[in-house]
């Protein structure tokens, strides 16, 4: 399943409901969520042991973020990777 994150901070309802296998993409202000030192990064760490979690590069880049600031073990992802997510499961959740 293709779980995509808008929310700004994550639902800790919603990152509970992340199954291993799932592929997670973190959007808009989400990618905020992702910093290593929010109070999230305990649970994205967590999620990048059991399933791929993505950050969307140009929202990164928006905010002035690098992958450096990230939580480790994320990817990044353009929007042709999303389109590639997109047609790879078969079945999308957006969270917002």
């Amino acid at each position: 399943m293709l779980q995509l994150i808008f929310q700004t901070p994550p639902d800790a309802a919603v990152l509970a409901r992340i199954g291993a296998g799932d592929d997670v993409v973190f959007l808009d202000g989400a990618v905020l969520g992702l910093l290593k030192n929010s109070r999230w990064a305990q649970e994205i760490s967590r999620l990048t042991g059991v399933c791929q979690v993505f950050a969307l590069a140009d929202d990164l880049q928006i905010r002035g973020l690098a992958q450096a600031d990230l939580v480790a073990g994320l990817a990044l992802v353009d929007y042709a990777g999303l389109v590639a997510l997109t047609v790879k499961n078969t079945v999308t959740q957006s969270w917002s």
